[in-house]
Formats: C-alpha cells, sequence, structure tokens
C-alpha cells in the first residue's frame, strides 16, 4: 500500500485549486458581462426587457445550482454539442451569477437619486450618456463591496460542480480520501485552503465597505 504524505496531499489539492480558481473568475466575469447586458437592458424599459430580466433572475436565483449544473450538463448532449464538465459548470455558473449580479447592481441603480436622471435628462444626454457619465459611475461605487463579497458565494459554488465529474478542489478531496484512507485529515485541508481563497475577498469586502462608508 503507498503512503501518502502530508505534502503529497497538499500537492494534489494546490494542484486542483487551480481550476477552483479559473472557474471562479470565469463564471465571475462572464457572468458580470451577461448581468451588466441585462442590467441596462432592465433600465431602458425595452419593450418585454423587464419580463424577460425578471424572469431569468427568478429562474436562476429560485431553483439550486446543483440542478442548473445537471441540467446544463445533461441538455448540452441533448442539444447536439459536445458535453463536457468544464464547458457545463462554465455556463451553469455563469448564468447563475449573471442572475444575482443583476439584481444587486439593479439595487445600486435604484439607490442613485432621482434627481440625478433628472439632472441628466435636463443636459439633453441620450440614454446611454446619462448611464456612462451620471448613473453608473456613482451606483458603480456603491455595488463595489456587495459585488467583491459575492465572489466568495461564487468560489464556494463551485464546489458542486464536482457532481458532474470536474476536478475542482471539493472532486480532488473525494479523490484522494478514496486513495488514502484519511477523509479527516484531507477535508480538513481542503477547509482550510477554501478559506484561504475566500478570507482575503471577505475581508476585503468589509474593508471597501468601511472606506465608502467614510467617504460618504
Amino acid at each position: 500500500m503507498v503512503e501518502f504524505t502530508l505534502w503529497d496531499i497538499l500537492r494534489n489539492l494546490l494542484l486542483a485549486a487551480r481550476w477552483t480558481v479559473c472557474l471562479s473568475l470565469i463564471a465571475f466575469v462572464c457572468g458580470g458581462l451577461v448581468g451588466l447586458g441585462l442590467l441596462v437592458a432592465r433600465t431602458a424599459r425595452w419593450p418585454g426587457a423587464q419580463a424577460f430580466v425578471g424572469i431569468y433572475v427568478q429562474l436562476f436565483q429560485g431553483t439550486p445550482l446543483l440542478m442548473q449544473l445537471f441540467l446544463a450538463y445533461f441538455g448540452m448532449a441533448l442539444l447536439g454539442f459536445e458535453t463536457s464538465a468544464w464547458a457545463a459548470a462554465a455556463v451553469s455558473l455563469t448564468l447563475y451569477t449573471s442572475a444575482f449580479l443583476t439584481e444587486i447592481w439593479q439595487g445600486c441603480v435604484r439607490a442613485v437619486p432621482k434627481g440625478q436622471w433628472e439632472a441628466a435628462q435636463s443636459l439633453a444626454l441620450s440614454f446611454g450618456e446619462q448611464l456612462r457619465h451620471i448613473v453608473l459611475p456613482q451606483a458603480g461605487r456603491l455595488a463595489i463591496a456587495p459585488t467583491v463579497g459575492f465572489l466568495v458565494q461564487v468560489i464556494k459554488g463551485t464546489a458542486l460542480a464536482s457532481v458532474i465529474g470536474f476536478i475542482e478542489l471539493t472532486k480532488a478531496g473525494t479523490m484522494i480520501t478514496n486513495a488514502t484512507f484519511k477523509p479527516f485529515l484531507v477535508y480538513s485541508c481542503v477547509g482550510l485552503l477554501y478559506f484561504i481563497l475566500c478570507f482575503p475577498v471577505s475581508w476585503y469586502a468589509r474593508a471597501l465597505e468601511r472606506r465608502l462608508r467614510v467617504q460618504h
């Protein structure tokens, strides 16, 4: 029987943690882009946009991420796409993230005083110019802290991708446990690595909130 040292366990977990970080960044960046597009569509009040975005947000916020992962993984195969755990995880986490970011940012846009919109309209600015020059800079300041804080939820959400075979930190922990028969040690290391990934983000979000509160 092969004996695994603590370093062997940590080294393999660190290799898997790379994919946790990559998947988190892809979901966060792509979800942010989709969320921004949905926010603009909702704010602009394009025909049908309010209803579509509302249903979209309720759908992805109101259903478990685990189910979304399964539907993405098996649904892509039904649609004729080549199914891979990586693609399914990226797509489902992107959609999940975009729904939450849209709602976070919508609240920040609503927090901008109505007088700011009226002042922008009095300057004969187009809707796009109102958003770009007046509204989004103010809403963006309010959105920084909760957006950074939500990144923690995205990082932790990647653990569910293990159920469709994506080898990230949690899946690697399960595989190493099956080889070493040391579940407590392995999952303690997994938990520690998640803490190392999440704590700096949480701390930075709280620091941003305090700083912006003081400036405000």
